[in-house]
């Protein structure tokens, strides 16, 4: 029997975190992938490092709230590739503030960045996920479903992922492309580091990230990605418009208790 052919992958927000988590874990399926992200020298460094474990790897370095830079992305998988099979889109930021604190160049800056993006990628990926009847990972948060205080564009920005993907789901399943999206809760990225770091005692606040979950943790990088493997993967293939809450209970559990056992 011939072994199956190897994916070819998409992936955004590539140098760190959860993108990078992705990225190292299609490569022990050996995928080829275009590695996508704004972050120049930790991307090549891990386009190196991919290559260099044999895998083939293409860094491209832009924004992926800019059309040219997604349509570039898109045209190396074509062109190196012959096409495309899963589209992983992680890229995204973490802004505060409420509707009144949020000023209309942050709220743009978040639009463009965590959900006009998206679409962005998507475009320009989907005619060769079409051909191929691949998959789309786009990752939301439980911010998607629920939202903290003090995050409106990010929590609106994560909700429209969802709709997003239930929208495509329903459009492109005739066509046999699949959509889904991921919904993290608190994860040990630089992202969630960088915030936290904000606050005047950074250990305290780890500590309640912590015991907002019901595991008692926060997740790590590789524990997301492997979701989006399976999510991306054919053994998901009668999976699609699904929001896959990878969030240790988060949103399971009502705060409060009217007796403590």
């Amino acid at each position: 029997m011939a072994a199956a052919q190897a994916q070819r992958a998409l992936v955004t927000g590539a140098a760190m975190g959860i993108g990078r988590a992705v990225a190292e874990r299609l490569a022990r399926d050996n995928a080829s992938m275009v590695l996508f992200d704004l972050a120049a020298e930790p991307l090549r460094a891990l386009a190196d490092e991919l290559r260099a474990g044999g895998c083939d790897v293409h860094a491209v370095v832009g924004s992926v709230a800019d059309r040219s830079s997604c349509i570039q992305a898109a045209a190396i998988a074509q062109q190196e590739f012959g096409g495309l099979d899963l589209l992983s889109h992680n890229a995204g930021i973490q802004r505060y503030g409420t509707v009144e604190t949020t000023d209309e160049a942050l709220w743009d800056e978040v639009m463009n960045v965590n959900l006009k993006a998206a679409y962005l990628i998507s475009q320009a990926c989907m005619p060769m996920l079409r051909e191929s009847h691949g998959a789309i990972v786009l990752m939301s948060s439980a911010q998607g479903l629920a939202s903290q205080e003090g995050v409106l564009a990010y929590s609106v920005a994560k909700h429209g992922l969802i709709g997003m993907t239930k929208s495509m789901a329903v459009d492109y399943a005739p066509l046999g492309v699949r959509i889904n999206a991921v919904a993290p809760g608190a994860v040990n990225t630089p992202m969630l580091r960088d915030a936290v770091a904000l606050n005047e005692n950074p250990a305290a606040i780890w500590r309640t990230l912590d015991d907002m979950h019901p595991l008692g943790r926060t997740a790590e990088p590789e524990e997301i990605a492997e979701v989006v493997a399976f999510l991306g993967s054919k053994a998901a293939s009668f999976v699609t418009g699904e929001v896959v809450r990878v969030d240790g209970g988060l949103l399971s559990r009502i705060g409060g208790s009217p007796r403590k056992e």
